[in-house]
């Protein structure tokens, strides 16, 4: 073990003393000390969920990467364990990077990262050579392997950029070799996603451009992630400097998916559709895992880049991961419903039958909390005389709270946290097409803190927000303009 990860350990477990339980995420994965973005190698492994992450253990903002490191065996209760990856080699001195894990047939997990050096250029200016590298270990210990890296800029195809190869995703394909894709930006038409193969997981040689961008999404593409779902192919990522499609695509730095079939033999992917995967204001990076039971499982950085730098140096962690979705493919759709497990947290059930409101703001006794699972089902009370808006505000005291608003004739759904408590001029505010039938919709909304996701209809559509309000603001309210019929189902969340 080197020095700088020997460090590491030392230094997160002495400071994470100083953190409270109370004052992180109830039963959302935070940073165990400083600093948390990207999840890195979610699997199962040994018996248990592994997460790791971008991590920068001494300060709350972003720096030198390392990754941190926790387990699960329900997704929900997290073990930190200690720090995975430290920048101590010649060839990821400035930071691991991104990437993800697999089990090899011989027991040992594998660690496919990059590593970072960073080079200074013409002018003076400082840029980020990348390239991929190997870690082997046993679910807690990993050593670098020998022969890294094992793909450099050599390995590119024409175009490809050393300065923009990253987030490799390995996996074993049936006649027991492996494929990687890559994300690379190339020159002329953006983000592309790069496939590799290899006999033996060590030795990797260029395959094919999977995907193109074209600059249809963005620029530069990243944390690719490719899985069949219900009958179809997903492929994941992230994509920088995006500019919006009517109400897809709103955020700079945001999520996609690619729907389509895949061709196992010529092993080529034939879009068909494009979403965006998180319509709120904070989800990037998200990678997913199957589950032993079949399920394909989704967490996210719940985190924008355009934010994230705005807390104080004290703060002694930052950062947190999405709640696991469950995810589902229908009619070119990606559903994400919270993982079943959540329901095993649940007490304090309150329930409201045909409640009627109109036009004005109302609390229902025992309809409160910061750490809540509240579903909500709207309709008009009158069919003659629809109303026109409906709204939940939540995190709420006589000052600040945020809000969840639905417009029916624009079939729209806001996510609003402009009166939170912020005193910065950041985003506040997304907003997103939705289904409905004459102004019926199901919103539910899962709290934890600082977090927010709210899952529309089933799962069509999603938005997540992060919170810096009081914890001490924490009732809950709800608002019409015309006469509304709810059906409100709460249960405080108690991990």
């Amino acid at each position: 073990m080197s020095q700088a990860l020997r460090d590491a350990r030392r230094y997160e477990e002495g400071i994470e003393t100083y953190i409270k339980p109370e004052d992180r995420p109830g039963f959302h994965l935070s940073a165990r000390v400083g600093w948390m973005n990207d999840p890195n190698g979610f699997s199962y492994y040994m018996g248990q969920y592994h997460m790791f992450y971008q991590y920068h253990p001494y300060d709350s903002h972003w720096g030198p990467m390392h990754w941190g490191h926790a387990v699960s065996t329900d997704l929900l209760h997290w073990e930190y364990l200690p720090a995975a990856l430290a920048p101590d080699r010649i060839y990821d001195r400035d930071g691991c990077f991104s990437g993800n894990a697999i089990t090899l047939p011989d027991g040992r997990q594998m660690l496919m990262y990059t590593g970072v050096i960073n080079e200074i250029g013409e002018g003076g200016m400082t840029r980020e050579v990348q390239t991929q590298n190997l870690a082997f270990g046993d679910g807690l210990d990993y050593e670098k392997y020998e022969g890294n890296p094992v793909l450099t800029d050599a390995d590119l195809p024409e175009g490809g950029s050393k300065f923009a190869f990253r987030d490799p995703k390995p996996w074993r394909v049936a006649d027991g070799t492996y494929r990687v894709l890559v994300a690379n930006n190339h020159e002329g038409h953006g983000g592309q996603m790069l496939l590799f193969r290899s006999d033996d997981a060590t030795h990797w040689a260029f395959d094919k451009v999977f995907v193109e961008n074209h600059n249809r999404l963005g620029r530069m593409w990243e944390c690719p992630d490719f899985f069949e779902l219900d009958g179809k192919y997903v492929l994941l990522g992230s994509s920088q400097d995006m500019l919006p499609k009517g109400l897809e695509y709103q955020n700079g730095n945001g999520t996609f998916y690619l729907t389509g079939t895949y061709d196992e033999e010529t092993e080529t992917f034939f879009e068909e559709g494009d979403h965006t995967i998180d319509y709120g204001i904070d989800f990037y990076a998200p990678q997913t895992v199957l589950a032993p039971d079949g399920r394909r499982i989704m967490i996210g950085w719940m985190q924008n880049w355009d934010t994230c730098n705005l807390h104080t140096k004290s703060t002694p962690w930052f950062g947190q991961m999405s709640i696991p979705r469950e995810l589902h493919l229908k009619d070119g759709v990606l559903y994400q419903t919270p993982i079943r497990e959540l329901e095993e947290l649940r007490t304090d059930e309150v329930v409201y039958e045909d409640l009627v409101l109109s036009s004005e703001e109302r609390e229902l006794d025992g309809v409160s909390g910061r750490m809540v699972d509240l579903t909500v089902e709207v309709e008009a009370a009158d069919p003659e005389a629809l109303y026109r808006r409906f709204a939940i505000r939540f995190a709420k005291n006589d000052e600040f709270y945020t809000e969840v608003r639905f417009r029916r004739k624009e079939s729209t759904v806001k996510i609003d946290r402009m009166y939170s408590g912020s005193r910065r001029a950041i985003i506040h505010q997304r907003k997103a097409a939705v289904s409905h039938e004459d102004g019926k919709l199901k919103l539910r909304i899962i709290l934890d803190r600082f977090s927010a996701e709210v899952f529309i209809g089933d799962g069509e559509k999603v938005m997540s927000t992060t919170l810096e309000t009081d914890l001490s603001a924490d009732r809950i309210a709800f608002l019409a303009d015309g006469a509304v019929r709810l059906r409100v189902a709460k249960y405080t969340l108690a991990p």
